[in-house]
């Protein structure tokens, strides 16, 4: 016997649906919003509320309005490593196409092509404390590699953490190292994926090398080259274990970065709400940027 119900409770139902059906998605977001605020929201909010104080980590804090700014942009020491975060962007750059060139290189079916991966792939999982420590070995003056390759040229050996002019550049191919394979890495996940039907028909239109790659390969790239590109200005931006590992900002402070400098004046000069200043501006410089370049990505989508 078929049930009957009273249509006066039929709104009653479908109302309730439709809440229901707006409250779920809330509901099964709710945990990831709850850990993305405590974790992430709240630290900025609470470093910029920081920066307009003057604390030491333990008394009381006292209120200084825009004074740390002031004085960090007076600072010599900000505008040195301001420069050094500016040249980590400019070199990081060249990871993107050199991680795409090798991925190309890679990307065939030839005998003993996995070992080669593996020795390309191996950068990319070792820490980057253990980067620092074999390329500080690497530049030691006495018995490093580089300067015994110099050397056999007929060079005199250079420190390069040591000297105020290459200091930096030696810790920037540093970091390159495994920036480059993490880079390749992409590069070779979007090679996996590209569409075969496009790559056939561009074939039988007689598309070869250079113009298959420009007209068909790297357009089904763009995805692997967005994030490659984000990863790395937001990777040189932040800047910090290898520096803190070679030189700990030296010699005098030539080598320091933004990343490093706040955690220098924050932990060793328990200067808090400064080191809170050289963050937030940090913060603003890599939000600027990859926010021009998001809107550069979604115009030319358009």
């Amino acid at each position: 016997m078929k049930t009957t119900y009273p249509k006066s409770r039929l709104p009653s139902v479908s109302k309730k649906r439709r809440i229901s059906a707006k409250l779920s998605p809330w509901l099964f977001l709710a945990p990831a919003m709850i850990v993305f605020s405590v974790y992430v929201l709240y630290p900025i909010l609470s470093s910029i509320s920081l920066s307009f104080y003057n604390w030491d980590g333990m008394g009381a804090k006292t209120w200084v309005g825009f004074g740390n700014y002031v004085e960090l942009f007076d600072s010599q020491a900000f505008y040195t490593s301001l420069k050094n975060n500016l040249l980590w962007l400019i070199f990081y750059m060249l990871a993107p196409p050199i991680g795409l060139a090798i991925a190309l290189f890679l990307n065939q079916q030839v005998r003993g092509i996995r070992i080669v991966k593996s020795l390309f792939f191996f950068p990319f999982v070792i820490s980057q404390v253990v980067v620092g420590l074999v390329f500080a070995w690497f530049y030691d003056p006495s018995f490093g590699l580089f300067n015994v390759a110099i050397g056999a040229l007929g060079f005199e050996p250079i420190a390069i953490l040591a000297n105020e002019e290459y200091v930096t550049f030696g810790i920037i191919a540093a970091g390159l190292w495994p920036q480059i394979a993490y880079c390749m890495i992409l590069y070779m996940t979007g090679l996996n994926n590209l569409d075969a039907e496009q790559l056939e028909a561009a074939r039988l239109d007689g598309a070869k090398k250079f113009k298959m790659l420009w007209y068909v390969v790297l357009p089904q790239l763009r995805p692997a080259t967005f994030i490659a590109i984000v990863v790395t200005v937001i990777g040189a931006l932040r800047s910090f274990d290898l520096v803190a590992t070679m030189t700990a900002g030296g010699p005098w402070g030539s080598s320091s970065v933004l990343a490093y400098q706040m955690y220098e004046e924050s932990i060793f000069n328990y200067r808090m709400g400064y080191g809170a200043a050289v963050s937030v501006v940090l913060f603003l410089i890599m939000d600027v940027y990859i926010a021009y370049f998001l809107w550069r990505m979604l115009r030319s989508e358009k």
